[in-house]
């Protein structure tokens, strides 16, 4: 081996470590964008959650379940199968993270999430499914839903969005709904996510102390703070109605983010009958060169200022 070969290949190393660390980096960034807190708050919420997973053993998984993910990702672009995640449960109680956690790695041509806004007056004269059957998902593609149709039978009702008449009509409908959408080959899973009083409440003190959180507490999160006890009432009867054969309901205990995010991961992956695609070796081809090619010089104000 010459003196050249050996430098090429300790760069490659060189790189191929730094895109490593770059990866770890991005998981280390999305976990540390949590605590932006002061130190009373970090104290009293590790206080009252002692058992939290050791981070060693949180990463470790999470990484072997992403993987697990993407062999997911590849069997549907193969078998053209169509998956639909409802994801639904109390305010704070983790949703967005499990969500996060399950697209960090993926395609988002093929996994995407929808997450829609409160129905405008147009939405509100439709059949009530009308507005989420164009975002199911077509053959080869993996739907995650930020809350779904379920919002008739939670916040709806909760509120007063909804008569008892509608709501009523929603819990007659939404089982043959959901068949439909399983006979026409549709994967569909429904997971709550649970969280405890106490600890919705000290979530909410900390997305209220936290500059970069404080854009997920709205009015209506607060309100269901006052109404906690209604929600559960209307937890229960959505259970009893709509915890279908064909389509049941998943609960994910979340005091634990961590846990939570592994437990539900793990479990969407039994659910789902995927099998490893065989993938052809990939070999970069060689650039090629032109003896006449010559790099024009770009001004200076198309680049971007390099302050750090």
């Amino acid at each position: 081996m010459t003196d050249d070969t050996r430098d090429d290949n300790q760069n490659a190393m060189d790189w191929l470590e730094a895109e490593l660390q770059d990866t770890f980096d991005e998981d280390l960034e999305i976990e540390f964008s949590e605590p932006m807190l002061s130190l009373e708050i970090r104290k009293i919420y590790r206080e009252q959650n002692p058992d939290m997973l050791d981070r060693r053993v949180y990463f470790r998984n999470l990484l072997r379940l992403q993987a697990e993910l993407i062999k997911v990702q590849d069997w549907v672009q193969e078998t053209g199968a169509k998956v639909c995640i409802l994801f639904e449960g109390r305010d704070s109680a983790g949703k967005g993270g499990v969500i996060k956690r399950i697209t960090q790695r993926l395609n988002p041509r093929v996994a995407r999430v929808v997450a829609l806004p409160a129905p405008n007056r147009r939405e509100q004269s439709q059949w009530y499914f009308q507005r989420y059957v164009p975002h199911l998902p077509a053959g080869g593609e993996i739907v995650l839903f930020d809350r779904s149709w379920y919002n008739r039978a939670g916040v709806e009702r909760v509120m007063g969005f909804a008569t008892e008449d509608q709501v009523e009509q929603f819990f007659q409908d939404v089982p043959e709904f959901e068949r439909m959408l399983v006979r026409s080959g549709i994967i569909l899973l429904k997971y709550w996510f649970s969280i405890s009083d106490e600890e919705q409440q000290m979530r909410f003190l900390m997305r209220i102390h936290d500059p970069m959180k404080q854009w997920k507490l709205s009015p209506m999160d607060l309100e269901s703070r006052i109404r906690w006890e209604q929600y559960t009432k209307a937890k229960e009867s959505m259970f009893a109605r709509t915890n279908i054969p064909e389509a049941p309901w998943y609960i994910v205990e979340g005091n634990d983010k961590k846990r939570e995010r592994l437990n539900c991961i793990e479990h969407l992956l039994t659910k789902i009958p995927y099998t490893e695609v065989p993938s052809e070796k990939v070999t970069l081809p060689e650039r090629k060169y032109n003896p006449d090619y010559e790099r024009q010089v770009l001004p200076d104000e198309l680049y971007v200022p390099k302050i750090y």
